[in-house]
């Protein structure tokens, strides 16, 4: 599989969010505001390219035995650091995701892209795929954010867009709401896969 491949692999055909259904913690809580689900996605994006980078570079040195517990000190390392970082740089954006910056660590999505990809293949591939999965999550991410936060709140990136007296959708900001968007966005684009493939 060419670089480019893998790149586009986790945007679009293993798509975490919405092919593989993983992350589903933030992907639900965080995807209120476009602000938050593209701050969460980056964040998610960054960690997930160091840590397929180091894991790619150990992989020979990790015994087998301890490589899971390996490869969650390594994410945490590099959680730890966006979580500094985003406290000293963007402390609103920090406030706002809370404690999921520190769930990131145990991310399914980063775990998984450890084992079945950073552990296997080289450096450069192993941060390519980081970079597709994790702008992957952050389409996810996005695409919820941008549904529920115009119908919820009138709202993008925290500016009206249909004055002051537009009545949101209540449930659209709430987790009901995030998974009904979500339910209807996997249709959809299931039923899309469905007519490509017989075509």
């Amino acid at each position: 599989m060419s670089k480019l491949a893998v790149f586009f692999n986790g945007l679009f055909k293993e798509n975490p969010s919405f092919v593989q259904i993983l992350g589903m913690c933030p992907l639900l809580a965080v995807s209120t505001s476009m602000t938050n689900a593209i701050g969460m996605g980056l964040t998610a994006t960054v960690v997930l390219i160091l840590s397929n980078a180091f894991i790619s570079l150990m992989r020979k040195l990790i015994p087998s035995k301890i490589r899971i517990a390996s490869y969650i000190i390594i994410i945490a390392a590099f959680v730890t650091m966006m979580q500094m970082l985003l406290k000293a740089y963007i402390p609103a954006l920090d406030k706002a995701l809370g404690v999921f910056i520190p769930l990131i660590v145990v991310n399914c999505i980063i775990l998984a892209r450890a084992e079945a990809f950073a552990s296997k293949n080289g450096v450069l591939v192993s941060m390519i795929d980081g970079a597709g999965m994790g702008l992957g999550f952050t389409l996810g991410l996005s695409t919820l954010a941008f549904i529920r936060e115009i119908l919820g709140a009138g709202q993008l990136f925290g500016h009206d867009l249909f004055g002051k007296n537009f009545q949101g959708i209540n449930l659209m900001v709430m987790a009901p709401g995030g998974f009904l968007t979500l339910g209807i966005v996997i249709g959809i684009i299931q039923l899309v896969r469905s007519k490509g493939d017989k075509n």
